[in-house]
């Protein structure tokens, strides 16, 4: 691709205290990101957070009801999207079904009336980086899923715009085409540098594919940072269940602290060293947080879980336990065969385990 004009603006995304009602009920609630130029940012979370709501806004396709969004040095609250230098890929690639791929992806340069040599120079250099230029002349329907999210790309590539917006291109692909196109559109990103946001409920995409990821939850930012930041030090309960695959274990708990240290009491009297760094108030109850492939088997001591399932994966072993009534589960990369009710008993690492306030939610860090 071209690199862009040495004239144009920066194309860094700002969003400034973004709301959004549809009647009287209120969907985003004050939101603010600032994306730099060229990055590469994921907004995840649950159906109904309001992830596609804000897309939608920075796009143009829906109307901003307080703040205000500017894409480089332009505030484009009151911009219609074709002047806002954005280009769309869609969920259900919005391709149409009478055009070739070549019109397709020229579409958008022929409205705008550039010359056939441009459009036929773009159409080509776009369909090259995609893997297209033996399917120029089929139409949507002779295509599979994935040819046709490569169109919708290649549709979007051909604009050069300074954003591009993704909204849950992948989520109509079966699971193996979804890992491949992944590692495609990351690609995309790494030779196009343009700035790009991208919205998934899926947290393995958002884990993979940014470098910025934003966590949404009922219109709100819950936490926003590198993928390994969001892992490694989640805000609170919410993201720390919700960053990893497979989540966090949570297990209700008393904090008890002596002179000799803290310590997280578990329900049925176990005693466990508490991370170095947790805070929080001798008596509080609290929840104690640890990720599956961070516990360890002991003989003895830790915590003790009956089994509910194995699932053998080759690479590693995922088991299903219960502990006290609470839902448990375990990685590791040794293979293992415990019989379904027998006791396993596990050891967090209590370097990477986190401690989080049980009214709410927020991690206790001293």
């Amino acid at each position: 691709m071209q690199s862009k004009n040495p004239g144009t603006f920066m194309a860094s995304v700002s969003i400034q205290a973004v709301k959004k009602n549809f009647g009287e009920t209120p969907i985003l609630h004050g939101v603010d990101i600032d994306i730099p130029d060229g990055s590469f940012t994921v907004l995840v979370g649950p159906s109904g957070c309001g992830k596609s709501t804000l897309l939608r806004m920075i796009a143009g396709l829906e109307q901003i009801s307080g703040g205000e969004i500017r894409i480089g040095n332009t505030r484009v609250n009151d911009l219609p999207p074709k002047q806002r230098d954005i280009a769309m890929v869609f969920q259900n690639y919005a391709l149409y079904p009478h055009m070739t791929v070549r019109e397709n992806m020229a579409f958008s340069l022929a409205l705008a009336k550039q010359d056939k040599a441009t459009i036929d120079s773009k159409v080509g250099r776009a369909a090259g980086i995609l893997a297209l230029g033996a399917l120029l002349d089929r139409y949507p329907r002779q295509l599979s899923g994935g040819q046709r999210q490569r169109v919708a790309m290649g549709r979007a590539i051909v604009r050069d715009p300074q954003v591009f917006l993704f909204d849950e291109p992948l989520s109509n692909l079966d699971a193996k085409l979804r890992v491949a196109m992944r590692s495609e559109i990351k690609e995309l990103h790494q030779r196009l540098k343009t700035t790009s946001i991208y919205v998934t409920h899926d947290q393995i995409e958002a884990m993979t594919m940014g470098d910025k990821i934003v966590v949404m939850r009922d219109g709100r930012i819950e936490q926003a940072g590198s993928p390994l930041e969001l892992y490694d030090h989640p805000a609170n309960q919410f993201v720390a269940g919700f960053i990893g695959s497979p989540s966090m274990n949570f297990l209700p708990a008393t904090l008890r602290r002596s002179a000799a240290g803290a310590q997280v009491e578990l329900q049925d009297g176990t005693r466990l060293d508490a991370p170095h760094n947790a805070g929080g108030q001798d008596g509080q109850p609290v929840v104690f947080g640890t990720r599956p492939e961070h516990l360890s088997l002991a003989s003895s001591g830790g915590i003790a879980a009956q089994v509910v399932v194995m699932e053998p994966t080759g690479m590693d072993t995922f088991v299903a336990c219960r502990h006290e009534g609470v839902d448990l589960s375990a990685v590791f990369r040794e293979r293992h065969n415990f019989a379904p009710g027998s006791t396993v008993h596990l050891l967090p690492d209590l370097q990477r385990a986190h401690v989080f306030d049980a009214g709410s939610g927020q991690r206790l860090l001293a």
